[in-house]
């Protein structure tokens, strides 16, 4: 493994997923401060493994190998990730008025089910088009 590889590696599976847990941690902890009632703790976390994990699958794409471990990501993208947040739309729907957080991940979660199959279908069409080139 040279430096380039090593430093793709680095990022795409560490920094990232760090830089992730760090920002929920801010956001929890800004909840909390906020006093915001019935704070969708969960449902954030959920969201931020989601979209993060949709992140790493396409850079892993691009930039490393793929592996089993990403075909289970991408098979959660393809089928567990629109069961799960629907569910979670369908519980914040009735909580979005109570703060910019529920109404926000509300939001996340219905627009899911445009960005990941829109994402994973662009990411397919562009890795067999380079595989036939």
């Amino acid at each position: 493994m040279d430096l380039k590889e090593g430093l793709a590696a680095v990022l795409i599976h560490l920094v990232i997923p760090l830089s992730g847990l760090i920002y929920y941690y801010i956001l929890y902890n800004k909840m909390k401060d906020e006093e915001i009632e019935h704070p969708p703790f969960k449902e954030i976390f959920i969201l931020f493994a989601t979209y993060g994990g949709l992140l790493l699958v396409i850079l892993t794409t691009f930039f490393w190998f793929w592996s089993g471990m990403a075909s289970l990501g991408f098979f959660y993208l393809l089928i567990g990730a629109p069961i799960v947040l629907g569910f979670i739309g369908t519980s914040l729907n009735t909580k979005k008025e109570i703060s910019p957080y529920h109404y926000w991940s509300y939001k996340a979660a219905v627009w899911y089910f445009a960005i990941g199959p829109l994402s994973l279908l662009v990411l397919f069409l562009v890795v067999n088009h380079l595989e036939n080139q």
